[in-house]
This record gives C-alpha cells, structure tokens and sequence, in this order.
C-alpha cells in the first residue's frame, strides 16, 4: 500500500509539504502508536476486539475494539481489487513486450472493463484466502525474507533511473526528472491555508495509518503473537524505520516519472499514478525495460499479497474470538463476502459507477469511498480511542514496562507517554473533525 497510495497523496499536494508532514508524523505519532498497539497485543495475547475488552469494560473503550474490526472489512475487498490491477499489469509484462500498458488511456479502458478485473481480482483474493487459511508463517512468512529485498533493491534502482528522465512537450518545453525531484523534496508553502495545512495533515495521518498498519487492528493481532523474549522496542524501531523508508523512496521511484510524461497537471491523476508513470518509465529503459517491468510487477504483486494477507489475518482472528468458529470455516466466510463486495467495487467503474463528493472536496467512484471512511475516517476514532484506553485507563506505564520487560532500554518513553496522553488524543480529534467535513463548517 505504500507504494501504491504514498506516491499519489504526495503528487496530491504538489510532493514536499505532504512529504514533511509525514516525517514528522512517522517519528512522532507513528512510532506512539506501533508501540501501543503491538504492546497491547503481547501484553494481552488477545485480538483487538477481546484486547480493547480485556480493559475496556464498563469504560466505553471497548467500542475501539469493534471499530478495529470494521476496518479490515472494508479493507480487504479494496485491496484485492488493487491486488487485482497489479496482477493484471504483471500477466501483461509476462506475456507481451509491456508496450501497450505504456499508452495513454491504457489503465483507464482496463479497469472500465466488465469482465477482466473481475478475473485478476479473483485470482489475487484467492491466493489471499490460501495464505491466511494456511498460516502466515507456512504460507508466506519465508518467501519474505528474499522477496522483500529485492523489491527494495528495484525500487532504489527504478528511483535512481527516473532522475535521468528527460521528456519535450510539443511546445518546446522541457521537463527533467531532476526537476520532478525537487517538486518533491522542496515543501511549496505558497498560498497555504488552515484549511489546506488540515486536509494535507488528514491525508499524511491517514496514509502513515496503513504504511505503519496503525489502527486498523494488525498491529495488535501480530503483538499478540510475538514471543515475550523478543525486544519490542528494537522491532518497532526497525518497522518505523523501514516502512518510512520505502514510503519515501516510492514517491521518489514515480513523482520525477510523472512530472517529466505529464507535468503538474498529471500529477493530480490520483490513485492510478503507479499505473500510469511506471510503465512510460519501463518503456523508456528501452530493451531492459521489459525485463524490469515484469520484476517489478511480480515484487509489488508479493508485497501486495503480503499487506492483504496481514489485514485477513486480522478479520479472520477477530472472527474466530467472536464466533467461536475454526480458522478454515472463517476464511470461506470472510473469502466469500470479500469476493462478492470486490466484485461490486470493480462494477463500480462500469455497470455501478457514480462520483461522490467526499468532506475533503475530492470526488471519488466506491473504491475512494471505502478508502476514504475506513482511513480517513474511522482510523482517527480508533486512535483515539486507544491513546485513552492506554494514556489513561492502563496507563502509560504498563506499556513502558511490558517493552522493558526483558530489561531493554526504552529510550523514547518519556516522548511516548507524553504523547499518548494529551497529544495523539488532540490531533485525532481534531482530524476526526476535519475528514467529517464539520471544519468546514466553522
């Protein structure tokens, strides 16, 4: 999803205020609640719904739990839609030269098709549906430690290649990727407003939710297995570290590309920047072009998988605590109902399709929806609500002693309590107020 959703929230904002913001946010609010979230899961060893009850009753809190359970269901079916665009680019490059993805108009005439993304969503959902039932570890756990890796390699390399990039418009104007790079790097604060600073704030918090998998209950299902020998503090560290990275690096790897092909207008092209910028990249490789393409589709089709994977993962463990059922009858459960949703979100760009003003101002089709109320919208509540149910029912201490349980050092606990306490519940609510639209009202 980083790499998916990253790079066009940045193009969004004209690439370096968005980018700013997230940095600060990534060591300030990211790191508060990776560390709240996966230490209420190892303290509990319980799903998010039965963690949040565990010491939430009869303070309300509980809510948050259930919250954390709706996300995902509005998640998955999405995801495996996008799952299903990447496949379908990767089969592309598999069986053709990659020429014709290259056009303009291509992404567009794909996924306003009946039946094709109907076909590649079905086949990545059940290559989910596969892993979950078989167990994260059995199933993809370790394909990840090679995989990975070399997606990261691609991206640097992808990324390095887009600066060289050089495109002439008709009128004789001349566009570099080392210009797309500056617009990236360089914050713009030319006519920002209060208004505009909180939609970019929103955007930022909302994306460093999924990069980060915050407060979407992942973080608390995956604490809840980690062995207690195991040094939180370090493992958060290095997801921070990671994901931001990548995140950062993806908007360098597209931005330059799609400032160089199509300029500043084509960077308000929204979420099918990827699909539309890398292909023109690949195409420009020349002969090598072919061979980077299908790599890089095949790579971010894996880590695709792996991020839809670990959101089941989350549904399907909630569902098990809550019904009482085996893992295999809640994978056909959650499989068929997020089939028959992804469904209905691929007829949203034919047979189902309409355009729905959102708070924000933008206008999206039912795949912006769901993306919209479940990051936008309901992650900010969950936040929320967790920074009370740990800065003031469990207390901050609790978490502090459950990282430094195996006599680890937790350096920043001074900055985590303090910002778990008064100032993630501030920010959230006041982001809650502005993805609601009331902002606006005022």
């Amino acid at each position: 999803m980083r790499i998916w959703r990253f790079p066009y929230l940045a193009a969004k904002y004209g690439g370096g205020i968005f980018l700013l913001v997230y940095i600060l946010l990534a060591v300030t609010f990211g790191y508060t609640m990776i560390v709240a979230e996966t230490a209420l899961g190892r303290m509990t060893h319980k799903s998010p719904v039965s963690a949040y009850a565990h010491f939430g009753k009869g303070k309300g809190i509980r809510f948050g739990g259930w919250i954390n359970a709706i996300i995902p269901i509005l998640i998955v079916p999405y995801y495996s839609v996008i799952g299903g665009w990447i496949t379908k680019y990767f089969f592309e490059y598999l069986t053709t030269s990659g020429r014709d993805v290259a056009e303009d108009g291509y992404f567009t005439s794909f996924i306003t098709e009946k039946n094709a993304p109907l076909i590649f969503t079905g086949i990545f959902l059940a290559l989910t549906i596969w892993v979950v039932y078989r167990g994260v570890e059995k199933g993809i756990e370790k394909f990840s430690c090679f995989i990975m890796p070399g997606l990261i390699l691609l991206v640097i390399g992808i990324a390095i290649f887009s600066l060289t990039l050089s495109y002439t418009d008709a009128d004789g104007t001349v566009r570099t990727g080392i210009q797309g790079f500056l617009v990236y790097v360089r914050p713009d604060f030319t006519g920002l407003t209060v208004k505009g600073f909180l939609e970019v704030l929103l955007d930022a918090m909302s994306q460093l939710f999924f990069s980060l998998s915050v407060s979407m209950g992942i973080m608390v299902t995956y604490g809840s297995y980690v062995k207690d020998e195991i040094d939180l503090n370090k493992a958060t560290n290095q997801i921070e570290f990671f994901d931001t990275g990548v995140a950062l690096l993806s908007g360098m790897m597209i931005i330059p590309a799609v400032f160089v092909f199509l300029g500043r207008d084509g960077m308000a092209s929204g979420p099918s920047l990827t699909f539309i910028s890398l292909p023109k990249v690949f195409q420009a490789m020349g002969g090598a072009g072919h061979i980077v393409g299908l790599a890089f589709f095949l790579m971010l089709g894996f880590a695709a998988l792996t991020s839809c994977v670990s959101v089941m993962e989350t549904l399907v463990a909630n569902c098990m605590e809550v019904f009482g059922k085996t893992r295999k009858q809640m994978c056909v459960m959650v499989g068929i109902y997020s089939l028959i949703t992804a469904v209905l979100i691929c007829l949203g760009y034919n047979v189902l399709y309409f355009e729905l003003k959102l708070p924000n101002g933008s206008t999206g089709q039912l795949l912006d929806v769901m993306d919209y109320i479940s990051n936008s919208f309901l992650m900010p509540i969950i936040s929320f609500l967790t920074s009370i149910l740990i800065g003031w029912v469990v207390g901050p201490k609790w978490i502090v002693e459950e990282v430094e349980k195996n006599g680890e050092h937790f350096s920043r606990a001074g900055m985590y309590s303090f910002l778990i306490r008064y100032i993630v519940p501030a920010v959230m609510l006041v982001l809650f107020l502005v993805s609601t639209g009331f902002i606006n009202m005022l």
